[in-house]
């Protein structure tokens, strides 16, 4: 009798679980699938080069690919990239981008292969993506005249932006 119970209570659980599961409003966010569509722009597999001002102050050089596509219903967009110097990896990363409804900006969560990981504030101007690391630094990405993926990294050094890193790819 008691495993009897035992049985019937986990049932029950499961059924529960799976009703309240299925049961949630699966419909997609249509404010939140149409700011994700504005990054389109970005969706595909792009090659290049870029090149970085490093700790020690020198410009270092790098091959680059970028992998980005929709997900979840188009509700987020996916961004992993790779840099590759001298045979080395000297950048892998994840981003994970969505947009935030309520604050009216999107969120730009990365994940680095050295374990740092951050939840960064961002926004489209014109067909071009700015995410903020912080108040003083910036991204900008952007689809040059010639159809390539153009992207700097720049620094506010009080009177002005200076540009420490840059990388231009094309798709494929």
């Amino acid at each position: 009798m008691k495993n009897l119970l035992k049985s019937v209570f986990l049932i029950w659980i499961l059924t529960s679980f799976q009703q309240s599961a299925f049961g949630q409003n699966v419909e997609t966010d249509p404010q939140s699938k149409s700011a994700i569509k504005e990054l389109g722009f970005m969706v595909g597999n792009w090659e290049g080069k870029g090149w970085m001002i490093g700790a020690d102050r020198n410009r270092h050089e790098f091959n680059q690919t970028e992998q980005i596509q929709f997900k979840i219903d188009s509700t987020a967009l996916l961004i992993e990239g790779q840099g590759i110097a001298n045979n080395i990896v000297v950048h892998n990363a994840l981003a994970i981008v969505t947009f935030a409804g309520e604050e009216n900006h999107y969120d730009f969560n990365s994940f680095l292969q050295n374990g740092r990981k951050g939840a960064f504030k961002g926004e489209i101007k014109d067909q071009v993506f700015y995410w903020y690391p912080s108040e003083s630094m910036r991204y900008i990405i952007q689809i040059n005249e010639t159809g390539q993926w153009y992207e700097i990294g720049e620094i506010n050094t009080g009177d002005s932006w200076f540009k420490f890193f840059e990388m231009t790819l094309d798709k494929k």
